[in-house]
């Protein structure tokens, strides 16, 4: 198993140690004197540069594997549904913005599969790029946020103004995807849009 690999499964065992620091009642809220907010903070960090160093190294080595492209957006959905879920248990973020992200998640991931399965690579679109930043910041604010006082009260507003960006983002990426892999998939509907550009060009000229 190449580098970039690795650390894509080493993200996935990330995922139960979060939800064990995030949701145990260690005494006085504390890992060998570490307030469990910023350890499970520490750790939904590294995770989430794993995200972004095995794409980068994958691209750099010419990496780039079946199975990387297979367990990479696993590991990615299995960090932020961990997360949000957590979340949820511990009243941060409210149960139907969790629910949407999430089904949005499983929803674009079976469109990609299916799309992979039929010889059709759809890549990620901007808007699902914005999502995925405003999450790590939202997650990360809430979870540092977590029994807050006074100084870091405005953690928890950043976290939530942040994951209302996610549902946006969310929601318009996930147009995005059903709109696109209509064109790759739907030969009517690629032909139309192959005509309508055609018009456009020619107006343009």
């Amino acid at each position: 198993m190449n580098l970039p690999n690795s650390l894509t499964v080493s993200r996935i065992f990330f995922v139960p140690l979060l939800v064990v620091v995030l949701l145990t009642n260690f005494d006085g809220r504390n890992i060998l004197g570490v307030p469990t907010e910023v350890v499970g903070a520490a750790i939904f960090a590294i995770a989430s540069i794993t995200d972004w160093l095995d794409g980068y190294l994958a691209r750099r080595r010419k990496q780039i594997t079946l199975l990387g492209q297979v367990i990479d957006p696993l590991a990615d959905k299995l960090l932020i549904c961990a997360a949000l879920i957590s979340l949820v248990r511990m009243d941060l973020v409210v149960p139907w913005m969790a629910m949407m992200i999430i089904g949005r998640e499983f929803a674009v991931t079976t469109l990609r599969s299916v799309a992979y399965a039929r010889g059709v690579s759809i890549p990620a679109s901007g808007m699902g790029k914005i999502k995925m930043v405003a999450e790590v910041v939202a997650i990360l604010a809430l979870i540092l946020s977590y029994g807050a006082d006074g100084l870091r009260q405005p953690l928890y507003w950043i976290g939530q103004g942040a994951l209302w960006v996610v549902v946006v983002a969310a929601l318009a990426s996930a147009f995005d995807y059903f709109r696109r892999f209509n064109i790759v998939l739907n030969p009517r509907v690629a032909d139309f849009a192959a005509a309508r550009d055609q018009r456009s060009d020619r107006k343009a000229g």
